[in-house]
């Protein structure tokens, strides 16, 4: 992959993994705002005195914001250099922390949460092409592992830190703290990111071509793809093990822990299998992976012990393959890299919207023990979807 750089000479290898630390860190603390609601939802519909339903859009909002807004503001922000860019991200997520904490109603709340999708949908695309940028080729894999790893990790600390931190101390204080610590890594990003970092400018006229490219769309809509079938189980996952196995609150915390704990060995797995392979490879085998995980999770109940162990390859083979998509998006079309990242991003919460809806769809006609069926189909189809892509971005360089 070929990345023009107009910073002044090569960037050191120390100050690169500086970088990658602190793209990390920032990545970590977007993860933990965009999840620590799910936590505390109970506390804040309780608080504004809404419906569950209308609660639920704390998250939604969100996630529709960040879908139709990081492509574009990624665009528009294209020319600019990456350290500007990215300390702009981090300010708004940390006003957008500000404004939560301070929400007199949901509707406030909700606008908050716009704001915060503005934020995170520079930060979070921008961060893995500044990481590949400065990157050597040979290790682009593992540099996006790292900055990936910092979301990975929110979602194992978010969700249950941010129902601690609602019960203990209230739900504004948890964005208190998220927009406190956000704050110091906005600073770091300013700090250790060279001035005059800056790649390939890229202008809202890429997003139209990117958009309007066929090859380019269909590798970024694997994504969608590949999310949508595990989302299809995971979200209703309480529910089936709770009514097949029983569990309840603390078996229940010791999964979503060894789901976490799979998701970190995941990432990590997907970096070193991209390295080695190549993408499209480490991406197939994933995809027919999970064919085979979510069948198994159709097959419950069954020992404990295998649930947990189940669990964990699912996650694990789930989560390794966010690290190999970038890379392969990255390589199909460097000239448009952060574009290419953003469309990805919004792709990916595009399919947990999209997996959430099958799933809900699949229970309510055939039940919860064909959920792992539902999403073993969507899962199979990925695996067709990435062939065929693959087809067509070899025809067109042929």
């Amino acid at each position: 992959m070929t990345v023009e750089t107009q910073a002044q000479g090569a960037v050191p290898a120390r100050t690169v993994r500086l970088v990658i630390l602190v793209l990390a860190l920032a990545n970590f603390i977007i993860g933990i705002g965009a999840f620590l609601v799910i936590g505390a939802m109970v506390p804040i519909i309780e608080d504004f005195g809404v419906s569950a339903a209308r609660g639920g859009w704390i998250m939604t909002s969100y996630a529709i914001s960040y879908a139709i807004m990081s492509p574009i503001i990624v665009a528009l922000t294209g020319s600019a250099g990456r350290r500007k860019v990215l300390s702009l991200g981090l300010l708004l997520f940390t006003l957008s922390c500000v404004v939560a904490a301070l929400a007199p109603n949901d509707i406030v709340l909700n606008a908050a949460r716009v704001l915060a999708a503005a934020g995170a949908g520079i930060v979070t695309p921008v961060a893995a092409a500044v990481a590949a940028g400065i990157s050597r080729p040979e290790a682009q894999g593992k540099a996006l592992s790292a900055v990936f790893l910092g979301f990975t990790l929110a979602q194992v600390v978010g969700v249950p830190a941010g129902s601690f931190l609602a019960y203990s101390l209230g739900w504004r204080a948890a964005f208190w703290i998220v927009g406190g610590l956000a704050f110091p890594v906005m600073l770091g990003v300013w700090t250790l990111i060279p001035a005059g970092l800056s790649f390939r400018a890229v202008r809202l006229g890429d997003l139209g071509r990117v958009l309007a490219n066929p090859r380019h769309m269909f590798a970024v809509l694997f994504t969608f793809s590949f999310v949508g079938a595990t989302y299809v189980v995971f979200t209703f996952l309480t529910p089936l093990l709770s009514e097949t196995m029983g569990f309840g609150r603390n078996q229940m915390t010791v999964v979503l822990l060894v789901y976490g704990s799979g998701a970190v060995a995941g990432n990590l797995l997907g970096g070193g299998l991209t390295d080695r392979i190549g993408p499209f490879r480490t991406l197939l085998i994933l995809a027919v992976s999970q064919v085979i995980w979510n069948a198994c999770l159709s097959q419950l109940p069954m020992p404990v012990w295998t649930v947990f162990v189940l669990v964990f390859l699912w996650s694990s083979f789930g989560w390794s393959f966010f690290v190999a998509q970038q890379t392969r998006l990255l390589r199909l079309a460097p000239e448009r890299a952060p574009v290419m990242m953003a469309i990805n991003a919004a792709a990916l919460y595009a399919g947990v919207a999209a997996g959430s809806a099958v799933g809900g769809a699949v229970l309510s006609t055939w039940g919860l023990l064909a959920l792992g069926y539902g999403g073993a189909l969507v899962a199979l189809w990925s695996a067709v979807h990435l062939v065929l892509s693959e087809r067509m971005a070899r025809q067109d360089a042929a």
